[in-house]
């Protein structure tokens, strides 16, 4: 009814309708009239009017709050029966926007009918008392409604630019065998260099079905390196990346960037797709996308999430400078204590990277752990409290090749997997003798990384292939039994040359043998004497880990 209607009404019309005409009405009956106007408004748009206002202008308005209300059923249905078609829309670059436009328009459209609620109240009619609780209760009835669709529009394109920074728009990719290979790249990218030499190189391995997970850690230092048939790079090495004892497999990436770049025309990053056809060829394992994290920015992925919790089995170092002389570190710049921690991002970053005092191995394990606590910590309430955090951090971080029109189902497989166990396998100690990175035997390889996968299709099974292939109850670690665990040669490893693969029940090493505490204080004490081979028996078991 507009403003005329209600001061010349129709004949008939009863003057006496508080909801209408609360000039008649008592002092207590329009307060209560005002806060039912407004909770009708928050609650079912457009109602308001329909019963006190401008019906045409409630009319409208409610046929909208009826869509809104289908489209959100259809939602919650196609997040029960087809979560990944769901996905797949939120994150289309243009459905997406229109999705934004839509957010930002029903916002204004709600913060207008509070408005015109506002007037249908009259405030000057209410008690002095009452105004400034009909006003509050106003501001917080457009924070919540207004003001959540406007900030749900604001995430989404958050979202929206971040996917658009880190995937790219390519085809689509289909899974291999029933299985989607992804290449985890971990390196730094600085002023200084051309490309990124990767200090870390994982495959991760989902099955398509039920996301069963299966890592596969490449060490940086590995030999002779296998290109996948079809690669440019085998027409430079037919017989492997074999110069030498610098053509380790994490050099591929610089070397492509700097002089063969011309052999993958169109393509975005050369240097890290032939680092790509390295590790398939390697693993003999169809490896189909990758994605490449920078170091260098990593810590503000981990601060973003608001740090990540480890379970460490003995103390890091945080090395200091490196004497090209003497070929020994300085005093560390810090130590990462054996035990429980929560680690912010500069201290994740050292935890997965220090080396000094153990190998690469110790390493690979750290970083395998420190990427299953963000996978595990990752979860849905710390993504939405601070999603503008992690994405913003994932834009200067993260780089792939991954189409953004599959992320709909990627994130569906990753929902799949959180949960399961996760199996491990190292081209390298524990599962292999120390050397055998440096002359590796690909058919084991091929043959090891069969039997992992297959033991990570389908039903989990204790065991698989004549006991060869198992995984342990307690970390999720494969373990290499019977031949691997015999032999001592390149194929082999021996108990006396490694320690066991982790799991989730060791004890950390938080004393010396005769029972004395162990400190950073102990540690440097020990330095400055240049007793290292004290620091690194005390030491020896920052390998193990586990997320908590």
């Amino acid at each position: 009814m507009s403003r005329s209607e209600l001061q010349h009404p129709a004949p008939g019309t009863v003057m006496t309708d508080p909801v209408r005409f609360p000039s008649g009405a008592s002092s207590p009956v329009r307060t209560k009239r005002a806060f039912v106007l407004l909770l009708m408004t928050l609650l079912v748009p457009g109602s308001a009017q329909i019963v006190a206002g401008d019906r045409k202008l409630g009319r409208t308005a409610l046929r909208v709050t009826l869509g809104v209300w289908v489209v959100l059923v259809a939602a919650v249905l196609l997040l029960v029966l087809n979560r990944t078609l769901l996905i797949n829309v939120i994150t289309n670059p243009f459905a997406s926007l229109v999705i934004i436009v839509l957010l930002v328009a029903l916002a204004l459209g709600w913060a207008f009918l509070f408005i015109n609620t506002l007037r249908l109240i009259r405030p000057v009619l209410l008690a002095p008392g009452a105004r400034p609780a009909v006003v509050i209760s106003l501001v917080i009835a457009l924070v919540l409604s207004s003001g959540t669709l406007g900030y749900a529009a604001y995430l989404l394109n958050v979202g929206r630019n971040a996917i658009g920074n880190i995937f790219s728009a390519g085809p689509a990719i289909d899974p291999v065998e029933g299985r989607y290979n992804f290449l985890m790249m971990g390196g730094d990218a600085g002023d200084d260099r051309t490309g990124r030499r990767p200090d870390s190189l994982s495959v991760l391995s989902v099955d398509a079905k039920t996301g069963q997970t299966a890592i596969i850690s490449v060490p940086r230092n590995l030999q002779n390196a296998q290109f996948s048939e079809g690669s440019p790079m085998r027409k430079i090495y037919p017989d492997g990346y074999n110069c030498g004892d610098e053509c380790l497999v994490n050099a591929i990436n610089t070397e492509v960037t700097n002089k063969y770049k011309d052999l993958y025309p169109g393509v975005e990053d050369p240097g890290a797709q032939a680092t790509l056809e390295a590790v398939s060829g390697t693993l003999g394992l169809k490896v189909q996308a990758y994605v490449l994290v920078d170091m260098a920015g990593f810590a503000k992925l981990i601060d973003a999430m608001g740090g990540i919790k480890i379970k460490a089995g003995g103390w890091v170092p945080m090395s200091g400078y490196f004497d090209e002389v003497t070929r020994t570190h300085g005093m560390p710049l810090g130590w990462i204590p054996a035990g429980e921690q929560t680690l912010d991002g500069e201290h994740a970053l050292w935890y997965g990277r220090s080396r000094e005092y153990v190998d690469d191995y110790s390493r690979i394990q750290r970083q395998q752990c420190v990427q299953q606590a963000m996978l595990k910590q990752l979860d849905p309430a710390t993504l939405l409290s601070k999603f503008e955090d992690i994405a913003s951090a994932g834009t200067k971080v993260v780089e792939s090749n991954i189409s953004s029109s599959q992320l709909g189902s990627f994130v569906d497989l990753a929902m799949k997997a959180k949960g399961q166990q996760v199996k491990r396998l190292t081209i390298g100690p524990p599962d292999f003798d120390a050397s055998f990175s440096t002359v590796p035997d690909f058919d084991v390889i091929h043959s090891k990384v069969d039997q992992l996968l297959a033991s990570a299709s389908g039903p989990q099974a204790a065991a698989f292939v004549d006991g060869v292939v198992q995984p342990s109850t307690a970390g999720g670690h494969l373990q290499a039994a019977g031949p691997l665990q015999s032999a001592s040669g390149p194929a082999g490893r021996s108990a006396q040359q490694t320690p066991p693969p982790p799991s989730s029940d060791f004890t950390p090493v938080t004393t010396t043998p005769d029972g004395e505490p162990i400190t950073a204080e102990l540690l440097n004490q020990l330095k400055r004497e240049g007793n290292e081979e004290a620091i690194r028996q005390l030491v020896a078991t920052n390998g193990q880990c586990a997320p908590l």
